[in-house]
């Protein structure tokens, strides 16, 4: 007898079946591939980089390599996975870097012409790569920090090359030297994208300190990744940008949900004690505005510069951010109304060993069976749908041809003894709040 599946009216439904996003893929060139996207007279510097080249990635260059680059296969996966479309960040070691962006800290001093030229490769092949499937890949534009004006220009030629995905916003370390994100040095960046309506995406990892060569440091940066590639969000938030450009999108992916709740929390409280009235406004802050001070100009004080914003900062998170919840969990599930079931985007992580490739239809039941059929669309893909700008149509008619995940399917519930044995996702773990 056939199923008859739940009618729900959502875009990421079609037939019953679920139009899914992932959020969060990872691809890049070989490193011999990306010697034809150089400029012809960096190609000698380049022979002479590889071969002092150690690549620090396994799975860059062990038997599933392929993933990154190999356009027919990757899309055969992921549809035998149930994935119809994907948001694409960097992987592979692009070139004069040692190792990849996503990971590596600021160029330093005398690198960053070398280390641009490599960014502007990769991005060069990213476009190619997303137009072999047009509609179904949104690549980002990768920049460096360190002149503006350029990383504005390769902005501009990336919505021209159609990586839709929007801006990769690398990550500042407070060692970097560079301007942190509050300055408004970054204000041609901001106002760039928000004219473009290129998405601002932010990825985990990648803007801690450099710790040293010490036993400590990998727990450091276990430690303290979440927070430094959290920032983002506070600074863009009390540096005003999302009061003078309040169609901004920023995306943090990859760091993990559930931490969202109390971190916003903590920010409204912040701004209560500030500018807000009542019992709120306590000690100092109350005699500051007894003088006057923080009525739509800054608060100059001990702390330096407190500028007034509009709103407070969990009203601009409902408007302007969204997390990219990759491999959602149970626990990151559970959160869902305390964040937003609107402000949630799931991704796979493909082609990561911590990927719920090729056991997203599993992991899906995992984290999803007792979830409102419209609530789970909505993470999967009509969220997606809102921040990038995909051709519903198209995507819906892959998942009917596909055969993706249907509401039913996802509603059986997933006993624990069924988890596959060679699982690695961390959709899977029920741990602590993880790095990324």
């Amino acid at each position: 007898m056939a199923v008859t599946e739940p009618t729900i009216d959502s875009p990421a439904v079609v037939d019953g079946r679920y139009v899914i996003v992932s959020t969060d893929g990872h691809a890049g060139a070989s490193v011999m591939a990306y010697r034809d996207y150089l400029p012809s007279r960096l190609h000698a510097e380049f022979d002479e980089w590889v071969k002092k080249f150690e690549n620090p990635f396994a799975d860059t260059e062990g038997p599933t390599a392929y993933r990154n680059w190999d356009s027919k296969r990757r899309l055969e996966e992921l549809e035998a996975d149930g994935v119809v479309a994907e948001i694409l960040f960097p992987n592979t070691v692009p070139p004069f870097y040692p190792t990849a962006n996503l990971t590596a800290a600021p160029p330093p001093a005398g690198e960053h012409e070398l280390r641009w030229e490599g960014l502007k490769a990769h991005n060069r092949w990213m476009a190619d790569f997303c137009n072999d499937t047009p509609g179904r890949r949104a690549g980002l534009v990768q920049i460096l920090l360190h002149d503006v004006d350029a990383a504005v220009e390769e902005i501009r030629w990336g919505k021209e090359a159609g990586l839709f995905g929007g801006v990769l916003l690398p990550g500042i370390p407070p060692d970097s030297g560079l301007e942190p994100m509050i300055s408004p040095t970054y204000e041609p960046i901001w106002r760039t994208c928000a004219e473009l309506e290129m998405p601002i995406n932010h990825h985990s990892a990648n803007a801690g300190p450099a710790y040293g060569p010490y036993p400590a440091t990998g727990w450091m940066f276990f430690v303290e990744a979440g927070f430094f590639s959290h920032r983002a969000l506070w600074m863009l938030i009390f540096a005003g940008v999302f009061d003078r450009y309040p169609n901004l999108k920023l995306i943090l992916t990859e760091g993990g949900a559930e931490w969202a709740p109390g971190v916003i929390e903590v920010l409204d409280g912040h701004w209560r004690r500030v500018f807000g009235g009542g019992r709120y406004g306590m000690g100092p802050f109350a005699a500051m505005r007894k003088m006057g001070l923080g009525e739509g100009v800054p608060i100059l004080n001990a702390f330096g510069g407190m500028q007034k914003i509009e709103m407070m900062p969990s009203e601009y998170f409902k408007r302007n951010v969204w997390i990219g919840s990759s491999f959602t969990a149970p626990k990151e599930n559970a959160v869902r109304y305390a964040i937003g079931v609107d402000r949630m985007m799931w991704g796979n992580d493909y082609p990561h060993s911590e990927a719920t490739y090729p056991y997203t239809r599993e992991a899906l039941r995992w984290t999803f069976a007792e979830t409102p059929p419209a609530e789970v669309a909505q993470i999967l893909g009509a969220n997606a749908f809102d921040v990038y700008d995909f051709d519903v149509d198209q995507l819906r008619q892959v998942a009917a041809r596909i055969e993706a995940p249907t509401i039913s399917e996802v509603r059986v519930p997933l006993a624990e003894s069924e988890i596959p044995e060679d699982a690695m996702s961390q959709a899977f773990e029920d741990s602590v709040n993880r790095v990324w």
